[in-house]
């Protein structure tokens, strides 16, 4: 796994420190990414010493004890904080993940904590999403059909093909893989990213889709499918435990299946 630890050279610099308050005895530091660009300054490090006797867990109740107690300034996303909406994804320690199931303890330590890379940042810990979630829309994430639907009932699944959607479904958007992922990195405007990848593939397992060969025809292309070198950043970052990887292996399965059918 590529780790993003701040280069020796890096512009950023060493912004304010935050001390403990006096007499705590269980302190952890943590150095987090700060840049507003209203602000036309170059983006630093603050760092933040907490009293772990006064602080939940997880990584996310750290961040948000800063916010709420020491600096309200820092900027994050955040909702559900049980890992299902993937809002406070970020890169921690050098590794993409959810700040809301990752334990403080789980670090030894500095704790070191960046928005995802190779993303522009709106502030602080914020990533600027648009064209990920543009790149989601644009594998129409719904069902197609030709045919009617039935008078009198939904459209049915056998368990046998219910059973293929899983390990696909739960996939919550965080977008912790595709930004792991080099090729994304220098291809994100054309490339399509395990992430999104992994979705068109939902849709191309599902049994009561019928759009299989147009949905295959829009990913027919040199950059929208083919810049994934199956470096597997993307698998060893999901913090669900899927296999993006896998997913794209089976899109390009079913594209030589069709040409050689």
């Amino acid at each position: 796994m590529v780790e993003f630890a701040l280069p020796k050279n890096s512009r950023l610099k060493k912004g304010k420190t935050f001390e403990a308050p006096a007499g705590a005895t269980h302190v952890r530091r943590f150095e987090i990414y700060r840049w507003n660009p209203d602000s036309g300054e170059n983006p630093r490090i603050d760092v933040y010493e907490i009293d772990m006797d006064s602080c939940g867990p997880m990584v996310l109740d750290a961040i948000l004890k800063i916010k709420n107690e020491i600096d309200s300034t820092l900027s994050l996303r955040r909702s559900c904080r049980e890992g299902v909406c993937g809002s406070c994804a970020m890169n921690i320690n050098g590794r993409n993940t959810l700040a809301c199931t990752k334990a403080i303890s789980d670090y030894s330590g500095t704790v070191k904590i960046f928005p995802l890379p190779h993303m522009a940042v709106v502030k602080d810990l914020v990533a600027d999403m648009t064209n990920f979630f543009a790149q989601y829309a644009s594998i129409k994430p719904w069902i197609e059909t030709q045919t009617p639907p039935p008078a009198d009932r939904e459209r049915l699944q056998s368990r046998e093909e219910r059973a293929k959607l899983d390990g696909l479904y739960e996939c919550i958007l965080c977008a912790c893989c595709s930004t792991s992922c080099p090729s994304y990195w220098w291809n994100s405007e054309r490339y399509l990213g395990p992430a999104v990848l992994l979705q068109a593939y939902r849709w191309l397992a599902d049994s009561r889709d019928e759009n299989t060969g147009s949905r295959l025809d829009e990913l027919e292309d040199p950059f929208k499918l083919y810049r994934c070198h199956t470096i597997m950043n993307c698998t060893d970052t999901c913090p669900k435990g899927l296999n993006p990887a896998k997913a794209i292996a089976e899109i390009k399965k079913m594209l030589i299946q069709r040409q050689e059918g």
